[in-house]
């Protein structure tokens, strides 16, 4: 066992939290008053944790420096049943059971099937590319194509191609990139990342000015494709609900797209008196847990205006430094995918 610390990324940023080796694993701690130990990319990993193996390390923290007060780890699919008596919860996972691509097909929604017809009419072109410094520079225009994504800021917007290189490298030996382009233009990347009979999505980015030739839907497509070929039988893409937030675009996205709630165990192990009397009082869920959908509406409706009100003041301030026959100009010009 040893003990130090690694970089872990967090909302697009890199961030430095203690760490734990422990029979293969690392174990992070994270949090502010309460510290939650997990293993790390365990979202990410082809076999199960050892839940016994892990708390046995933890329960030597204040020895080694490290303290954890919450241990929690999930089963993956297709292990729906709690195989472990520990206190648990039910995680809400946005998942496809494969059987065949014809059979996801007729399941979609017409309108869904629509949009991966009209991707291919409008010259969208739908690969698997390898991740090399090409590639990079096309995730990076991806990127930075706009400042915010959903009404929230884009943490990935103005990133060097060495920042992307880092932030999109990780099991590149188990993993397909799948890219759509308009010519050599890349418009659109999905990262696929394999475990076994699962395979789950770990990017998802498309061009808000190519919004009109729905590469989003083309990817998946495509995703699924590769899915069937290689046997796996279930395609994950993040959780479904978020704690009590229930509603959003990507969520109504991954719906359109085949994907239904499909519920896994997750445990949560009290390390000492603190990690009982937080979890008793559901502390660990955090705000998205705790707090009414209509109050996590209304803070989200206020963030998504807030962001909206900076990008226009942005644009006004770009137009008032222009000259006045560029602004004239500016004016005329139809926005990228109208139907002008």
């Amino acid at each position: 066992m040893a003990q130090h610390s690694i970089e872990v990324s967090i909302k697009g940023e890199w961030v430095r939290v203690p760490a734990i080796e422990a029979n293969g694993r690392t174990i992070i701690v994270h949090g502010g008053l309460l510290k939650i130990a997990s293993v790390h990319d365990e979202s990410w990993m082809v076999d199960e944790t050892t839940p016994e193996q892990c708390i046995d390390v933890l329960k030597t923290q204040k020895r080694d420096g490290v303290r954890a007060d919450i241990f929690t780890f999930s089963q993956k699919l297709p292990n729906k049943s709690p195989k472990y008596k520990y206190p648990m919860e039910w995680e809400s996972l946005a998942a496809i059971e494969l059987r065949s691509f014809k059979q996801w097909w007729e399941k979609l929604p017409q309108e869904t099937r629509k949009n991966v017809r009209r991707s291919q009419k409008r010259g969208v072109t739908v690969e698997v590319k390898a991740f090399d410094d090409k590639l990079i520079k096309g995730i990076c225009a991806v990127n930075d194509d706009s400042p915010t994504r959903q009404r929230i800021r884009n943490v990935h917007y103005g990133k060097s191609p060495e920042r992307v290189r880092r932030d999109y490298g990780a099991f590149t030996d188990r993993s397909d990139f799948i890219v759509t382009s308009v010519g050599e233009e890349v418009i659109g990347f999905l990262k696929l990342v394999y475990r076994g009979e699962m395979a789950s999505v770990l990017n998802l980015t498309t061009k808000l000015s190519h919004y009109d030739k729905r590469p989003g839907n083309a990817l998946i497509a495509k995703a699924v494709e590769l899915c069937e070929a290689k046997g796996v039988r279930y395609l994950t893409f993040g959780l479904f609900n978020y704690g009590n937030k229930t509603d959003s675009p990507l969520r109504e996205f991954k719906i359109r797209n085949g994907f239904e709630e499909m519920l896994v165990p997750r445990f949560y192990i009290p390390l000492n008196l603190f990690g009982k009397a937080c979890f008793a009082l559901k502390a660990h869920r955090g705000l998205l847990g705790i707090l009414p959908h209509w109050a996590i509406a209304a803070a989200l409706g206020a963030r998504g205006r807030w962001y909206t009100f900076k990008q226009w003041m942005g644009r006004c301030s770009s137009m008032l430094e222009r000259s006045n026959s560029d602004r004239q100009m500016g004016r005329s010009n139809p926005p990228a995918g109208s139907n002008i």
